[in-house]
């Protein structure tokens, strides 16, 4: 990076954000002191209005006062100080703040942390076991020995608004929050289609037959690395035999008991965070806003 570039700190997954309500990621000049714990070559992000912009890991900062307890935690809502920055920047978790970046910031930190994610999952070649070495801004991984290329992975992640009527399917996994539900998703498995792999997953999960099934939007996820792909199927069974090993709970709710649920201060029913695509679907259904 030049001398001119403009560096995004990441910071164990966390971006460096400034603002309260509405947030923006902090770029730093080169030779920041908060950079001197880089520990590999910049993330190339892109150009914009004629300057550079990277993504820069610097994990190995050790953070004060660290409470390792929230900062492994299904929802982390610590942000982490470095004394060399301003009061009002920290690096926050992510998917927290989704929704209150621009969309041009929250493409760029999506970007930068699944890449640096991607860095570390796949330090050795998948073809001969050895180390591999970063290559192109960070964008490839290349193997000395068998120079094999490996480049940044993207899981394609199926995520449903399966409907019947006036009713939704929601369910929940084991170890989230308590009340918390969101729509159905899984992975798609090799060689299958999008309505296929829909289908599949909620009868797997569900015992729930669908019908036709229709293309809605897509959001990237970097944690770690999936493309989450939104779509709507029409039911065509109502009784829910759920799999255990697959989720904890599944529920049919109308569109009013989750106005109900939303409205209130103490919800029973707790719906998927904001910034997130089952919240934007969900939103969009209530309001007959889809498509």
């Amino acid at each position: 990076a030049g001398p001119d570039a403009r560096i995004l700190p990441i910071w164990r997954g966390k971006p460096l954000l400034g603002g309260e309500r509405d947030r923006a990621l902090v770029f730093l000049t080169a030779g920041h002191k908060v950079l001197n714990a880089a520990r590999n070559g910049p993330v190339f992000l892109g150009l914009e209005g004629g300057l550079a912009y990277f993504a820069q890991d610097i994990s190995t900062w050790q953070a004060p006062e660290l409470d390792k307890a929230r900062l492994g935690a299904f929802i982390d809502d610590s942000e982490q100080h470095h004394p060399d920055l301003p009061h009002g920047q920290s690096f926050a978790e992510l998917r927290r703040n989704m929704a209150r970046l621009s969309a041009r910031d929250a493409e760029l930190a999506a970007m930068a942390v699944g890449v640096f994610a991607w860095h570390r999952n796949h330090r050795f070649c998948a073809r001969c076991g050895r180390p591999s070495e970063v290559v192109l801004g960070c964008w490839q991984r290349v193997c000395p020995a068998c120079k094999a290329p490996h480049f940044p992975r993207t899981d394609p992640v199926v995520i449903m608004l399966i409907t019947r009527g006036n009713k939704l399917l929601i369910g929940r996994s084991p170890g989230w929050p308590e009340g918390m539900y969101s729509l159905l998703a899984g992975f798609m498995e090799p060689g299958e289609t999008i309505e296929a792999a829909v289908r599949r997953e909620v009868a797997e999960e569900t015992g729930i037959r669908v019908g036709p099934v229709g293309y809605l939007a897509s959001q990237p996820w970097p944690f770690p690395s999936s493309l989450m792909i939104g779509c709507w199927g029409e039911a065509q069974s109502d009784d829910i035999a759920i799999d255990e090993h697959e989720i904890e709970d599944a529920i049919w709710v109308s569109r009013e008991e989750i106005h109900a649920a939303w409205a209130s201060k103490t919800p029973t029913l707790v719906a998927a965070r904001k910034g997130a695509i089952a919240h934007f679907l969900i939103k969009n259904w209530l309001s007959d806003t889809l498509g």
